[in-house]
């Protein structure tokens, strides 16, 4: 029994005659006859009474034709969801951000998905390196936006640079080191508090070379939390400085250090290799490289 068969046998049962049926499927009467006598000599009994120049169901293939619909459709509606998917129209996607990328790229992924992909079901997911690596090994994510250089390399781990955006230090509007005169050093901005989300090995050390031993993370943070967008708000209320990525806090005025920072986030795109992508990722993927940018 094949699905071909199935639908030889609904087209016959609606149309009532072999010929009509053959037409509308673009077969051969003889081929349609062989396919239905295939059928029935599987089935071990005639599906259809012959009355004349039409054909009627028998009371066992009314049973037959009630089941074949159901498997036809069950199978055309399959069909549907996979091209859906394909299409990023619908299905899923399980999506972890780091602090960085999440601030920037949460709302406009939440907004693209509720105006171009309705039917997708989206769940994000905020935490910090280890725990959102922790949730794609174990299969509960689909894919992490996070800073690549805060990740340890893995041979289970794909990532694939998405975008490296700028590092540097901003205040409030008003900020009292916007109004110190000639070079502003390092040293002025530890008067004040300074806030960041964690840092990764890579920026702390460009820390050092650029300002020494005391701009360690670890000396100079004094406010430290995951999500960055708490700490925006408070550097906007307060004389907190913020280091973080220039794009995440447009309203606030970056500070004209010196030496300059130099230093870059890499965001990535992390899958587990070998790993199937689910069709609604290249969605992410779009998305993520045309707001994660300077």
């Amino acid at each position: 029994m094949t699905l071909v068969q199935l639908r030889h046998l609904i087209a016959l049962a609606e149309s009532g005659s072999f010929s009509r049926s053959a037409e509308a499927l673009f077969l051969t009467q003889p081929a349609l006859s062989r396919s239905i006598r295939a059928l029935e000599d599987e089935m071990g009994q005639p599906l259809f009474d012959r009355i004349g120049r039409r054909s009627e169901p028998t009371p066992f293939g009314r049973e037959v034709l009630e089941r074949a619909r159901h498997i036809v459709f069950e199978v055309d509606e399959l069909a549907a969801s996979g091209h859906r998917m394909r299409e990023g129209r619908a299905g899923s996607l399980r999506v972890g951000m780091g602090s960085g990328p999440g601030a920037m790229l949460m709302a406009p992924l939440l907004r693209e998905m509720a105006q171009r992909h309705p039917a997708m079901h989206l769940t994000i997911s905020r935490g910090n390196t280890e725990r959102l690596v922790q949730g794609l090994r174990e299969r509960e994510l689909d894919a992490l936006v996070i800073d690549a250089r805060s990740l340890s390399p893995a041979p289970d781990l794909r990532v694939v640079t998405l975008s490296e955006m700028r590092g540097v230090f901003m205040c409030r509007k008003g900020h009292p080191l916007l109004r110190v005169r000639g070079v502003l050093r390092f040293p002025a901005l530890r008067q004040y508090p300074i806030a960041s989300t964690p840092l990764s090995d890579e920026v702390a050390r460009i820390l050092v070379e650029r300002y020494g031993p005391s701009a360690h993370p670890r000396e100079c943070v004094t406010l430290r939390c995951e999500e960055i967008a708490s700490l925006v708000e408070v550097v906007r209320a307060s004389d907190a400085v913020l280091l973080a990525i220039r794009a995440s806090a447009p309203d606030l005025v970056e500070l004209p250090v010196k030496p300059a920072l130099a230093s870059t986030a890499r965001f990535g795109l992390v899958t587990l290799a070998g790993r199937a992508e689910p069709p609604s990722l290249s969605i992410l993927r779009e998305l993520a490289e045309k707001v994660l940018r300077d």
